[in-house]
């Protein structure tokens, strides 16, 4: 099955979505390929058309990462290259609402450093609007400051936006025990609480963000979107991927909105 049934109701009404700049190209490559934009447009037209109000914060690795930019250089200063990495998310912002609007969604690609001529300054009274208007808003330059991860970012904007859910997309089935493309015996959780994570250090996201989610009781939940479908199935409520909440926040069901 490619999608979930398009007639089913989603598990949420508001989420938001992070996708890495890994998330814009092909493994092992770097830049922007084409064709992942469009598989990505092509499963998020498909929630939006189902009612889901969507925001997406965008990462920046896949052109440049400003912390290894600068590590072991004294040419490039720490700050600037983070700032360098925060532009470097408004490429993949743009490509990813043309890539949008190709297939007939209305987007707002909105930042935190501003940029006039290309994109609207992050307002959130306004990326709210947005969102109840129908619009997908794309959220890219991070928190606008160095030091910041883009899922502190996603964390904090999770918690401004009041969305139900933060979707994780990586490119392995959601959280394991140990890297599963380095130990074939990794054992994959369905389910995390906020303290096993932190106690475990496990890989969901940085600890900044986790710590934020921890104290807003935002729910996580982490998934390999590379699965045609899956971020469909993720809106559903499908029992994919890891979900991280607080003990008394169960999983979801399809159908619960």
């Amino acid at each position: 099955m490619d999608s979930t049934d398009s007639t089913s109701t989603p598990a949420f009404r508001r989420v938001l979505l992070k996708l890495s700049g890994e998330s814009f190209c092909r493994p092992g490559e770097g830049g922007i390929s084409v064709d992942e934009v469009s598989r990505i447009a092509r499963q998020v037209s498909r929630v939006a058309a189902r009612g889901v109000q969507l925001a997406i914060v965008v990462g920046g690795g896949n052109i440049l990462r400003g912390a290894q930019l600068s590590r072991g250089s004294d040419v490039i200063k720490e700050a600037t290259a983070h700032y360098m990495g925060m532009t470097a998310t408004v490429i993949n912002g743009l490509a990813l609402q043309d890539a949008l609007e190709s297939v007939g969604c209305e987007t707002r690609l909105m930042t935190t450093i501003r940029m006039d001529e290309i994109a609207e300054p992050f307002i959130r009274r306004r990326a709210l609007s947005h969102l109840e208007r129908g619009r997908i808003v794309v959220l890219a330059t991070g928190t606008g400051s160095p030091f910041v991860t883009t899922d502190t970012a996603a964390a904090l904007r999770g918690k401004e936006l009041g969305v139900e859910v933060l979707l994780k997309a990586t490119r392995v089935d959601g959280v394991y025990s140990a890297d599963p493309e380095k130990n074939p015996h990794a054992m994959l959780y369905q389910q995390l609480t906020y303290d096993q994570v932190l106690r475990d250090e496990l890989k969901v996201m940085d600890m900044t963000a986790i710590g934020m989610c921890f104290e807003s009781a935002l729910p996580i939940l982490v998934f390999n979107f590379k699965r045609e479908g899956n971020i469909e199935r993720a809106v559903a409520g499908e029992p994919i991927g890891t979900w991280v909440a607080a003990k008394s926040r169960p999983r979801p069901t399809p159908g619960s909105a």
